[in-house]
């Protein structure tokens, strides 16, 4: 017998996801936006070939290119950061020409060429309610702080 190609190989890049962690309730509570989000960092360790898990830089035009709505990023970043399935290593910065940077993620799930050991955060999370709390919060949440309108400010008290 020749050493033939197994039937079962897969060509060309592939990621792979544990039956484990796809079957657990972080998982199955994440939204389209957060799932998304993640295949498209998931891209980016491809494209550095398996290396620089903490240091993949992936923009917001990245994340549109591959279908993203822009309002839907941050919630979806959040989402995954709070259910343990990103690490965001760098926040990004907005601005113009050399002044800006994207943000730098890591994969805490995925045992990479730099030495770096899974940590499965996502284990965490043992049944659908607490895992689906913790995604809406988060997708809540917000990075910034709303300012309140000078108008719908409650007015200030004065002491005597």
């Amino acid at each position: 017998m020749g050493r033939g190609r197994k039937n079962n190989a897969i060509d060309g890049q592939w990621n792979a996801r544990t039956i484990e962690m796809m079957e657990s309730p972080a998982y199955r509570v994440l939204s389209v936006s957060a799932h998304r989000v993640l295949d498209r960092v998931c891209i980016e360790l491809a494209h550095h070939g398996g290396n620089d898990n903490g240091k993949l830089p992936v923009t917001y035009q990245d994340f549109m290119a591959y279908g993203i709505d822009r309002q839907a990023i941050p919630p979806a970043i959040r989402e995954l950061v709070a259910l343990g399935f990103l690490e965001v290593t760098q926040a990004g910065r907005p601005g113009a020409g050399d002044s800006r940077w994207p943000n730098l993620f890591r994969i805490p799930w995925i045992n990479c060429k730099n030495n770096t050991q899974p940590t499965h955060e996502w284990r965490q999370f043992k049944t659908l309610d607490d895992a689906h709390l913790i995604a809406i919060a988060a997708r809540r949440a917000s990075a910034r702080p709303r300012r309140q309108h000078p108008m719908t400010s409650p007015p200030l008290r004065v002491v005597q």
